[in-house]
């Protein structure tokens, strides 16, 4: 399957191609042309396979034409080591937890997913080269991606996080792991990150030098492997003989999962409607309101792996509808909610029903328990483990929460980071020594 850029102005890349690029010469993000819908027989089967089975099923859909099945199935099956569970919240909302991978969030899919396809297509086609993953994070890609390539042979892994914006434990999660990692602390935003590494791919002379990719959702490898999830929702609740007039709200900051959720329904998951809920970040929200898209500087808040004001993937949001606001805002509602609000659902939910909510799962769950009309049933994205953001959690419901031990033994060992402005000519010197 042939892969096209966002901008319609770069040539047409091949699976291996888009992956290993990242991101397309003419700045745009790599599209598949054919979103091929499953068999009936799939849906009609679902409640019977297990995570990997479904995950294997959409796989094949979705890059069944450029890996054969049994390769692709080694990739899946080694991803997913781990469940993701639907857990009743309330009599009608379900939280779907995405944190059971190893660094407890969602990110773990699909950045495993991608070392693995990535190692996959560069097997003996490197030239000896050295492969530069550059990774943008906000919190949870970091940490995901640092720990999906840690120790991978070729590949050196450079993450670039906003400084002081991200929670103590993410940051562990990234910048004491060493070996084959570097962390770097950028004194700016997320957007400020995702800038740099934007330009890094567009700059000629470093990638006459440098191979280099990118590992945040703009890359096909990480952002459609989370399609798995909705497949795997939908699965439990027919289980539960509650699969009919299915809502799915999706945390979203650079909207790389709900692109992967789109996508799912365009392969013929039954959803009903999207919400997409944001944080005090709202160029989506407003989009969806006015019908003009305003990017903008991003807002700090408690929810800190969605502070993005300029969205990436909003661009496939937009290919995905063919440019329409009214198709899109027909399938996708979008709110946003401040930090009081924020606190103030993590705080009611936990009373009223004994369920922790991290407070990105809390402004799905508050857009969803606002939202649901009777006769639907209400599946909200819980993105990350509350153990994450344990200092926001403890002073906001009163609670010490036990760290995991995977989390745990992140705290314990030594920060290395390197200190980076939000200059490029400083990040291009940076990868002129760092990169080799």
């Amino acid at each position: 399957m042939k892969y096209y850029s966002t901008n319609h102005n770069a040539p047409d890349a091949t699976l291996a191609e888009a992956v290993v690029k990242g991101l397309a010469a003419d700045n745009g993000l790599y599209m598949p042309y054919q979103i091929k819908p499953l068999p009936q027989s799939f849906f009609d089967n679902i409640d019977r396979m297990s995570f990997q089975e479904i995950a294997f099923e959409v796989a094949k859909g979705l890059f069944g034409d450029d890996i054969p099945a049994d390769d692709l199935k080694t990739i899946v099956y080694d991803t997913l080591a781990f469940d993701a569970p639907l857990v009743e919240v309330t009599p009608d909302i379900y939280a779907l937890e995405l944190f059971h991978g190893p660094t407890l969030a969602f990110k773990d899919v699909g950045a495993r997913f991608m070392a693995r396809m990535l190692r996959y297509f560069l097997a003996g086609k490197a030239e000896g080269k050295t492969v530069n993953v550059l990774v943008a994070t906000s919190g949870d890609t970091g940490s995901a991606v640092a720990n999906g390539f840690l120790g991978v042979d070729g590949i050196k892994v450079h993450v670039l996080y906003p400084k002081g914006k991200v929670s103590a434990i993410q940051e562990c999660q990234f910048t004491t792991l060493g070996r084959n990692i570097t962390a770097l602390e950028v004194d700016g935003t997320f957007d400020d990150c995702q800038a740099l590494v934007k330009k890094a791919f567009l700059d000629e002379e470093l990638n006459s030098k440098f191979l280099l990719t990118s590992a945040n959702s703009i890359n096909v490898a990480r952002f459609l492997p989370q399609a798995f999830y909705y497949f795997n929702a939908y699965a439990q609740l027919k289980r539960l003989g509650e699969e009919n007039e299915m809502v799915v709200t999706v945390p979203s900051g650079n909207f790389g999962n709900l692109s992967a959720a789109l996508i799912a329904k365009r392969m013929g998951l039954p959803v009903k409607r999207f919400i997409a809920a944001c944080n005090s970040n709202r160029p989506f929200p407003d989009y969806i309101e006015s019908g003009v898209y305003s990017p903008r500087l991003s807002v700090a808040t408690i929810a800190n792996a969605m502070d993005v004001g300029a969205p990436s993937n909003f661009a496939r949001i937009l290919d995905l509808y063919a440019g329409s606001h009214d198709a899109i805002a027909a399938e996708i509602s979008s709110v946003s909610y401040s930090d009081a609000d924020i606190a103030e659902t993590m705080k009611q939910c936990y009373r009223d029903t004994g369920y922790l909510l991290d407070p990105h799962g809390a402004v799905a769950f508050k857009a969803t328990e606002a939202s649901l009309e009777r006769g639907e049933t209400g599946v909200f994205l819980e993105t990350a483990h509350p153990a994450k953001f344990k200092s926001t959690v403890d002073e906001i419901l009163g609670t010490d929460i036990a760290l995991p031990e995977r989390l745990a033994a992140f705290t314990k060992g030594t920060k290395q980071s390197v200190a980076m402005t939000t200059s490029f000519a400083d990040f291009a010197a940076y990868l002129n020594t760092a990169a080799r």
